[in-house]
């Protein structure tokens, strides 16, 4: 069956571009978010980034590029085909969309120029490819941003299969020089500009920085774990009788942040922990990839880390501990044993003082004990990722390989490593050593 494009509501367009973009949508920013998901002529499966802005969307695809190549289609990231690379990028691009959770998913296209346009199916023309060097092409398409949004197209598709399949017959439009925002704008219909703006703390803040261009972290958690929220704590926190939104579950990606480092925010269990040895790492204005092929890094839940993440909802400052008459709920949320009579019993045992409160210590260790964390390896290979040109030291995306060592935190330690990278990897493990192969520290910019 042929979709069929379809016109966007000119209100609903223009909320979109308020969402995104904020009041004023300038010429320079635009510019920088027009281009495609491209790969890298010296590394198959990495994506290039022609500048400064989009890797908030980029980085997140890369991440789950990565995610499929290792680990749902056992292939070596730098020895795949060129046909094996998009289906990857199709299984990716997916993959997010379907985080979202909706029944119809809304993809975006350019309508085509000239008489072949019918408005049966998307052709989006664009004569000016990026140049295999990773730089603007001279003779790449231009299209101001008011004649872009006019010329926005859309189809809609009900389920994963035919999701996909859409994805997959017209992928080429996400690979040419508007394929980025395309996907980008899809994601904003498909989860719903109504029910985006319902998940952000400031409506006032656009999702690309008005003068930078720079994602916001909300749009690197929509992209993450399909939630608009501007936080990377674990659940939910309430602050001076507000109540501030937080990773509810553990991510399929990570995500790390020298912001953490300076003390601007606080990376939960939830993204630093994730389910692939994966995380997006973020400095302060770009976003680059570290992975690694060892699934010995990933710890996956448990009923201990299940019940300390509960409890963590019930304490969202962060104290250590709950009030006892919270002991009851508590124990029902963690599928525990929840009658009166026996809870009145626990309160007793865990607050022996009657000090009026139970610590997340002995609440784990009266109904979980013995049970820990598995050990993770202590040396391992890291690579890493960086989609701009010019932050390459050879001006080639290519993935940086480093050996890493956990030391014995009570070891005394010569620091001689005190670049960005490692300051950020240090706030998910504190006393890591890394050894590059190439003398040439990757760049966190």
């Amino acid at each position: 069956m042929e979709l069929s494009l379809q016109k966007i509501d000119v209100r609903e367009l223009e909320d979109l571009r308020h969402l995104l973009w904020g009041k004023d949508l300038k010429d320079e920013v635009f510019l920088r978010w027009t281009q495609g998901f491209s790969f890298s002529p010296d590394e198959p499966t990495a994506l290039c980034q022609l500048e400064g802005g989009p890797c908030a969307v980029i980085a997140p695809v890369q991440a789950f590029v990565l995610k499929n190549a290792l680990f749902n289609k056992k292939l070596e990231p730098s020895s795949v085909t060129g046909k094996e690379a998009k289906e990857l990028l199709v299984l990716s691009l997916t993959e997010i969309l379907l985080q979202l959770g909706t029944d119809t998913h809304r993809l975006l296209f350019l309508e085509a120029d000239g008489p072949d346009s019918q408005g049966n199916s998307p052709t989006c023309s664009t004569n000016g490819r990026d140049t295999e060097s990773g730089e603007r092409s001279p003779k790449r398409q231009k299209l101001d941003p008011g004649r872009f949004h006019s010329k926005l197209r859309c189809i809609e598709c009900d389920g994963e299969e035919s999701l996909m399949s859409c994805i997959r017959k017209n992928l080429s439009e996400f690979q040419t020089d508007f394929g980025v925002l395309l996907y980008l704008y899809s994601l904003i219909l498909t989860k719903g500009i109504e029910q985006t703006k319902n998940e952000l703390e400031d409506l006032a803040e656009p999702l690309i920085d008005e003068t930078h261009g720079h994602g916001s972290q909300s749009l690197i958690n929509l992209m993450l774990v399909g939630k608009a929220i501007s936080n990377v704590w674990d659940n939910d926190k309430e602050v001076s009788g507000l109540v501030m939104r937080g990773i509810q579950k553990q991510s399929t990606i990570g995500f790390l942040t020298l912001m953490e480092h300076l003390r601007y925010c606080e990376v939960g269990w939830f993204l630093k922990n994730p389910k692939f040895p994966i995380w997006l790492l973020a400095s302060e204005t770009h976003i680059t990839v570290l992975f690694s092929k060892e699934l010995g890094l990933v710890v996956k839940e448990t009923k201990e880390s299940n019940a300390r993440q509960i409890f963590q909802r019930f304490d969202p400052e962060g104290n250590g501990f709950i009030t006892t008459c919270q002991l009851g709920d508590l124990m029902e949320a963690v599928d525990l044993v929840s009658e009166k009579e026996y809870v009145d019993i626990m309160k007793t045992k865990l607050d022996p003082e009657n000090l009026g409160i139970v610590t997340l210590n002995s609440f784990l260790e009266e109904f979980y004990p013995g049970e820990s964390t598995p050990e993770v390896p202590t040396q391992f290979i890291l690579y890493h990722y960086n989609g701009l040109c010019r932050s390459s030291h050879d001006g080639k995306v290519k993935y940086k390989e480093a050996k890493a060592t956990i030391k014995e935190e009570l070891d005394i330690q010569i620091i001689t490593d005190t670049s960005p990278m490692k300051t950020c990897l240090e706030t998910k493990w504190p006393s890591i050593e890394l050894g590059w192969l190439s003398p040439h520290i990757p760049s966190l910019n």
